[in-house]
């Protein structure tokens, strides 16, 4: 059969200018932007996290990405 999953992207822009991506899966299917901007922005302003080129520094956008998959048979 064919399986689709969700994936929460959350897109943000490094203190080098480069984007990085965090990707959260099966978001809840009720979530709002307001949720994830929020989420987001205390990301950004705790440092939570930081990448190869430089701290999360500011928020680009979020997005749900869907994807299929099938097992060949």
């Amino acid at each position: 059969g064919v399986k689709m999953t969700k994936t929460l992207e959350m897109v943000f822009r490094n203190s080098s200018g480069k984007t990085v991506t965090l990707s959260m899966p099966d978001p809840k299917e009720d979530i709002t932007l307001a949720q994830v901007e929020a989420v987001m922005d205390e990301i950004v302003a705790k440092k939570v996290f930081t990448s190869k080129a430089g701290e999360l520094s500011q928020v680009v956008e979020a997005r749900i990405a869907s994807r299929d998959s099938a097992v060949l048979a």
